[in-house]
Protein backbone atom coordinates (compact mmCIF):
# COMPACT_ATOMS: atom_id res chain seq x y z
CA UNK A 1 0.00 0.00 0.00
CA UNK A 2 1.48 3.13 -1.11
CA UNK A 3 2.08 6.02 1.61
CA UNK A 4 0.51 9.20 1.91
CA UNK A 5 4.01 11.26 2.31
CA UNK A 6 5.67 12.46 -0.71
CA UNK A 7 8.76 13.05 -1.18
CA UNK A 8 11.56 14.75 -3.20
CA UNK A 9 14.30 12.43 -3.11
CA UNK A 10 15.17 11.60 -6.42
CA UNK A 11 15.23 15.26 -7.08
CA UNK A 12 17.31 15.71 -4.42
CA UNK A 13 19.83 12.90 -5.06
CA UNK A 14 19.97 14.65 -8.88
CA UNK A 15 21.26 18.20 -7.49
CA UNK A 16 23.62 16.22 -4.89
CA UNK A 17 25.73 14.43 -8.08
CA UNK A 18 23.41 12.14 -9.21
CA UNK A 19 24.11 10.30 -5.83
CA UNK A 20 22.78 6.92 -6.14
CA UNK A 21 20.52 5.04 -3.65
CA UNK A 22 23.07 3.08 -2.23
CA UNK A 23 24.99 6.06 -1.54
CA UNK A 24 22.27 7.94 0.18
CA UNK A 25 21.83 4.44 2.40
CA UNK A 26 25.45 4.31 3.37
CA UNK A 27 24.79 7.76 4.85
CA UNK A 28 22.10 6.98 6.42
CA UNK A 29 22.26 3.67 7.85
CA UNK A 30 19.53 1.94 6.11
CA UNK A 31 20.06 -0.71 2.91
CA UNK A 32 19.30 0.50 -0.77
CA UNK A 33 15.99 -1.11 -0.64
CA UNK A 34 14.68 0.58 1.96
CA UNK A 35 16.00 3.77 0.26
CA UNK A 36 14.39 3.04 -2.75
CA UNK A 37 10.93 1.64 -1.26
CA UNK A 38 11.01 5.10 0.61
CA UNK A 39 11.35 7.35 -2.58
CA UNK A 40 9.20 5.26 -4.55
CA UNK A 41 6.36 5.92 -1.87
CA UNK A 42 6.38 2.35 -1.00
CA UNK A 43 7.33 2.61 2.92
CA UNK A 44 7.02 5.81 5.27
CA UNK A 45 10.71 6.27 6.84
CA UNK A 46 10.72 6.17 10.59
CA UNK A 47 11.31 10.06 11.54
CA UNK A 48 14.83 9.54 12.63
CA UNK A 49 15.73 8.08 8.94
CA UNK A 50 13.93 11.09 7.86
CA UNK A 51 15.59 13.55 9.64
CA UNK A 52 18.82 11.86 8.56
CA UNK A 53 17.71 11.88 4.75
CA UNK A 54 16.93 15.25 5.72
CA UNK A 55 20.35 16.57 6.78
CA UNK A 56 22.25 14.14 4.39
CA UNK A 57 20.74 16.74 1.56
CA UNK A 58 21.28 19.99 4.22
CA UNK A 59 17.55 20.30 3.70
CA UNK A 60 14.52 20.99 6.69
CA UNK A 61 12.31 18.27 6.60
CA UNK A 62 9.46 20.10 4.75
CA UNK A 63 11.90 20.53 1.69
CA UNK A 64 12.15 16.87 1.45
CA UNK A 65 8.75 15.29 3.12
CA UNK A 66 5.47 16.83 2.13
CA UNK A 67 2.00 15.65 3.66
CA UNK A 68 -0.92 16.70 1.94
CA UNK A 69 -3.59 19.20 4.34
CA UNK A 70 -6.47 16.85 3.12
CA UNK A 71 -6.96 13.07 3.78
CA UNK A 72 -9.45 10.70 4.23
CA UNK A 73 -9.83 9.70 7.73
CA UNK A 74 -10.39 6.24 9.00
CA UNK A 75 -14.40 5.84 9.37
CA UNK A 76 -14.76 5.77 13.02
CA UNK A 77 -17.35 6.74 16.28
CA UNK A 78 -16.18 9.78 17.37
CA UNK A 79 -14.35 10.10 20.76
CA UNK A 80 -16.82 13.03 22.26
CA UNK A 81 -19.86 13.21 21.58
CA UNK A 82 -20.63 16.97 19.89
CA UNK A 83 -22.52 19.73 22.40
CA UNK A 84 -26.13 20.30 21.35
CA UNK A 85 -26.94 23.27 18.79
CA UNK A 86 -28.84 26.05 20.69
CA UNK A 87 -32.18 25.02 18.66
CA UNK A 88 -31.58 21.34 19.91
CA UNK A 89 -31.24 22.88 23.48
CA UNK A 90 -34.33 25.04 23.16
CA UNK A 91 -36.37 21.73 21.11
CA UNK A 92 -36.05 19.66 24.28
CA UNK A 93 -37.00 22.26 26.84
CA UNK A 94 -39.71 22.63 25.22
CA UNK A 95 -40.54 18.69 25.47
CA UNK A 96 -40.22 18.48 28.78
CA UNK A 97 -42.46 16.23 30.58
Amino acid sequence: METLIRNQIRVLRFHHGEMTQQQLAVQIGVTRQTVNAIEAGKHSPSLEVAFRIARVFGKPLEDVFQFPTSFPLPSSPPLVTPAPTPQEVTLSLFSLP
